[in-house]
């Protein structure tokens, strides 16, 4: 009888117990977010928004100051054509930087690369196609150094870059003894070398190869890091790679493929350098990598690594590209251009900042 009574009893105890806390405990009611914190959560998630409105956005003042003739078919290629180089050595340093590493030897890259190609087909007589493949190798080779240095050697990858770097440079400047091959020689001789400043037009619109070449690259490179096994270790690498290690990624032959892959892509730019200025000149893209960076960095892709979109790197080039076709035609002094572009970089730094407080 006892413990019936007790049995019968128990859920009532149980109930008082309960009435008395759920009100206070048990309430999943989600937090309720402020129209920034939404706001700061969609960043996070896209990472190319920032730049794609930036772009927008300067777009339509320089069109409301300048006119019709900035909104020209021409014009708008014209931005294309500026940004071809800065796009596709910003789609390698792209690549480097969402590992959560930096490469200052881009640009060295490049020009060594085109030189390469350059001076094998007029020094030695090998065939241009030739030549060209030669060209790849030597960008190759270059990143293969950097990602040994950095991933077997542990070496960092700033300092590793920034001393390759003056290596590439100078061993640029000795094969090639200064020596500028010139557009009429390449012209009458190897045309090949010239191919992506090659000009169609679309209408109005004049297009080089080169510009076709970027945007066929980060097209294919997005492709791959958003759909791919390969792309989703190359952002758990960025992200940490301890972890990235723990669950089954091979970080160091990772980080050897990327700089690999970044050399090749250097080496794409330095033949599309050739069509650009028409010659081989050891002198030329001095500022690639620093133009490479601020692509990136403009383009929201975070320093830390891990995050970012290829897509923001070429909308950042063109941000900066219609900066500088903009204050161009206004005629203003062109080292606004070098300022506005300074603060753009503080102020895409200070965004990715706040975008990953969400995350932390």
């Amino acid at each position: 009888m006892s413990e019936t009574s007790a049995g019968l009893h128990r859920p009532q105890e149980f109930e008082s117990v309960l009435s008395g806390s759920e009100t206070s405990v048990a309430n999943f009611e989600p937090e309720r977010r402020t129209a920034l914190q939404h706001a700061q959560q969609f960043l996070h998630s896209s990472p190319a928004a920032v730049p794609l409105i930036v772009l927008v956005a300067s777009l339509v003042i320089f069109g409301a100051i300048i006119g019709g003739r900035f909104f020209s078919a021409f014009s708008m290629t014209l931005i294309l054509q500026q940004v071809a180089i800065v796009g596709i050595v910003g789609a390698a340093q792209t690549l480097v930087i969402l590992t959560a590493g930096i490469d200052l030897s881009v640009g060295a890259i490049m020009v060594l690369s085109s030189v390469v190609m350059g001076q094998f087909t007029f020094r030695y007589g090998l065939p241009p196609a030739l030549s060209v493949l030669c060209g790849f190798a030597v960008g190759a080779l270059c990143g293969y150094i950097n990602g040994v240095l950095v991933s077997v050697m542990k070496l960092p990858p700033f300092i590793v870059t920034l001393g390759t770097w003056q290596i590439f440079l100078a061993t640029n400047f000795l094969y090639s003894a200064n020596e500028t091959i010139r557009s009429q020689e390449i012209g009458a001789q190897a045309p090949l070398l010239q191919f992506f400043g090659e000009t169609f037009k679309i209408g109005n619109a004049v297009f080089t190869y080169g510009v076709i070449a970027m945007v066929l690259l980060v097209a294919l490179l997005w492709y791959v890091l958003n759909h791919t096994a390969w792309g989703r270790h190359l952002h758990a690498i960025g992200d940490d790679p301890e972890a990235a290690k723990l669950s089954g990624v091979r970080v160091r032959p990772m980080l050897v493929t990327v700089y690999v892959l970044s050399g090749l892509i250097c080496a794409l730019a330095g033949w599309c350098l050739i069509g650009r200025i028409g010659s081989v000149s050891p002198t030329a893209g001095q500022f690639a990598n620093i133009e490479s960076i601020t692509a990136v960095v403009i383009g929201g892709i975070s320093l830390f690594g891990g995050r970012g979109s290829i897509l923001g790197m070429l909308f950042g080039a063109l941000i900066v590209g219609v900066f500088s076709l903009g204050l161009r035609l206004i005629g203003t002094d062109p080292q606004w251009t070098y300022l506005l572009i300074g603060a753009l970089i503080i102020l895409a730094v200070a965004i990715d900042q706040w975008i990953r407080k969400v995350a932390a």
